[in-house]
């Protein structure tokens, strides 16, 4: 195998990937594979400045590595304007600012248990906790329960949809898909067609393009041409989809534009008598959070206003450490939220997947905050069964 080492772009790795090349790029662990690349679309630009080096620019939610630990640009342009970096050749004094300006935003995923790599020599960090792989092992789980699935995608391309939710199917690393044997791939999804009949479409639209009311028309086309009918529609994910009633370049406040876009895809699952499961981020005091609440949620609080069932998934260095993922629900319409507040469940990168954890993980974990009401260390404690309609 020929290896050819250079120094590119982060939007360059994407011809690299779609032309089949297997690209690693730098890191404070050595070189590491790409997993994929992301368009993110347009955001406000920061600008990383350190002694020495090129300007790294970025978004507010671009993590970079500190002597103060993983901090977001935009907050070391609130409270840290001035501190040192870990760049290829140690620390440097480095400084934050925000230029006022928009920049279209474009990201890679590097497969390693650190998530980091060198942009432009500076150490920076993956920002995804996992809201897409969870997305994608439940859509597995539907599969598998002979429900019809739409997944609909506008960050990532259709095809790494499909390697993920593949990967999680057939039990395979995502990165042995494409080199299985022939006979061994046919057998895999022989087995596979004998245990569901559910049918999964894919469709990809363009970051901030599409609507609810594409969605709809998708619906209808796909009803109509294919006589295919979803039990249950993923979006991944919901800030980044446009919202029919507003113009995205009009001057409405990110409150009032991810809510409207809240309220059309509600309005869209109730009209199609469909769930929809989408996914949000949070700010940058709920990133690095162990216990988030409804009050991290990004850019608008009328999104979980607007939800019917909200959870959010966390991650520690602990948990990171144990390959596992905490789930806390955060608002429930359907159920006391009080019960299973909080609980564990182990996660398989390489997999695509999500797994029961023994009983002890959960021993630590309190249901709830409100122990004067409850006695939660009397309650049984629960381990993820999977997704269940």
């Amino acid at each position: 195998m020929e290896f050819i080492e250079k120094e590119t772009t982060i939007a360059e790795i994407e011809t690299l990937l779609d032309n089949g090349y297997e690209v690693e790029v730098d890191s404070p662990d050595g070189y590491v594979p790409v997993n994929f690349f992301i368009n993110k679309g347009m955001y406000d630009e920061y600008v990383l400045n350190v002694d020495g080096g090129e300007p790294v620019k970025c978004n507010a939610d671009h993590l970079f590595e500190t002597s103060l630990g993983w901090m977001k640009a935009s907050q070391l342009y609130e409270k840290y304007q001035t501190n040192h970096f870990l760049t290829k050749n140690g620390y440097k004094l480095g400084s934050v600012f925000k230029t006022g300006k928009q920049i279209p935003i474009v990201d890679i995923n590097v497969n390693h248990p650190n998530h980091r790599y060198y942009t432009n020599k500076v150490s920076s960090h993956n920002t995804g906790v996992g809201k897409s792989l969870f997305m994608c092992h439940v859509a597995s789980s539907c599969l598998l329960q002979n429900k019809n699935v739409l997944y609909i995608t506008l960050e990532m391309a259709e095809e790494k949809i499909a390697e993920r939710i593949d990967a999680n199917l057939l039990n395979v690393n995502i990165h042995d898909i494409i080199e299985l044997p022939k006979t061994t791939f046919e057998t895999k999804v022989n087995n596979l067609s004998q245990k569901t009949q559910g049918t999964l479409i894919i469709k990809e639209y363009p970051t901030a393009s599409a609507h609810s009311g594409h969605f709809k028309s998708l619906l209808n086309e796909l009803a109509l041409k294919k006589s295919f009918r979803p039990d249950i529609i993923f979006i991944d994910y919901l800030n980044i989809c446009a919202s029919s009633r507003y113009r995205g370049n009009s001057t409405v406040n990110s409150y009032s534009y991810i809510k409207a876009i809240a309220e059309e895809l509600r309005g869209l699952a109730v009209e199609a008598n469909v769930p929809i499961v989408s996914a949000t981020q949070t700010t940058r005091s709920g990133f690095g959070s162990s216990d988030v609440e409804l009050t991290d949620t990004s850019e608008s609080f009328g999104l979980p206003a607007t939800a019917d069932l909200m959870f959010a998934l966390i991650k520690t260095d602990e948990l990171e450490e144990l390959g596992q993922i905490m789930v806390k629900q955060l608002k429930n319409r359907y159920n006391d939220p009080t019960i299973y507040k909080r609980f564990i469940i182990g996660i398989d990168r390489a997999k695509m997947r999500l797994y029961d954890c023994e009983q002890s993980a959960q021993d630590d974990i309190l249901d709830s905050g409100q122990e004067e009401e409850y006695n939660y260390h009397e309650k049984p404690k629960k381990s993820f069964e999977g997704f269940k309609f």
